[in-house]
């Protein structure tokens, strides 16, 4: 009977490691390559080849006479089905919005792996880059999304850096989610902290102080590892993980960025 507690906690680590990609990555249900979208607004499908030859699908809101475009990288939960809709709100500022699924995501094929996901991130960046100048493209990440995003604004010098509920590192997420979680298994990193320190384009963080999926402590001491001036922390009091766009201070500081 002794042994009963150190055997379930061998088994509970073997499930963990071979498993965490199923409450990493809540892709959902995979599309077929023919699967039609429907959206609101006017909309042009993409699928971008990755370094590896893998296709990444996106899909490029447009307009008109747009000021410049918005380069969206989405959260963990649901693919371009739920996203879509859910960003429009973006083409109100009169910015173009591209977004795209991470591989194994939707129609983007290919098994998760973080540094080719880093890549195929940077891939779409200069897929934009050929349609508008840097200072025309903002890059916008939310929750997971924003370790891509700041990966991308480390590399390259886009308008701004917008980041919506940011984690520090996904070890302190998974950390404050399941403090019992055996973190050292994790084969994701998503050191948002170690890209952040490193960005030269102004920053601004949206953070909800109600937010319980990645609380506003992490999200302010990644802020204090990049201490360019024109940065900015904005506080929501009363937002959480999911409601930030709602509030009218987020579409004022937002309203200036753009």
């Amino acid at each position: 009977m002794i042994y009963l507690p150190i055997l379930f906690i061998i088994a509970f680590c073997i499930l963990f490691y071979f498993f965490q990609e199923k409450f990493i990555f809540l892709n959902g249900k995979k599309l077929n390559k023919n699967y039609q979208y429907q959206f609101l607004y006017s909309f042009k499908e993409l699928f971008i080849k990755a370094k590896d030859n893998t296709l990444i699908n996106a899909v490029h809101f447009k307009l008109e006479n747009p000021k410049g475009i918005i380069l969206f990288c989405h959260g963990n939960k649901g693919n371009l089905t739920k996203w879509g809709n859910r960003v429009s709100y973006l083409l109100d500022y009169n910015y173009e919005v591209i977004l795209f699924d991470y591989r194994n995501y939707g129609k983007s094929v290919g098994a998760f792996n973080e540094q080719k996901m880093y890549q195929d991130a940077m891939q779409v960046y200069q897929y934009v880059n050929t349609m508008y100048s840097e200072d025309k493209i903002v890059v916008y990440g939310y929750s997971i999304g924003c370790t891509f995003a700041t990966k991308i604004a480390e590399k390259y010098k886009p308008k701004h850096l917008v980041l919506e509920s940011p984690f520090y590192s996904l070890k302190k997420a998974v950390q404050k989610a399941f403090f019992l979680a055996p973190t050292f298994l994790l084969k994701y990193k998503f050191k948002t902290h170690t890209f952040f320190k490193n960005v030269q384009v102004p920053i601004c963080i949206f953070q909800g102080k109600k937010d319980r999926v990645t609380p506003i402590k992490g999200a302010k001491k990644l802020f204090q590892l990049n201490n360019n001036p024109v940065n900015s922390f904005i506080t929501l009091q009363e937002a959480t993980h999911h409601n930030i766009r709602t509030f009218k201070l987020y579409k004022q500081k937002l309203q200036e960025i753009l």
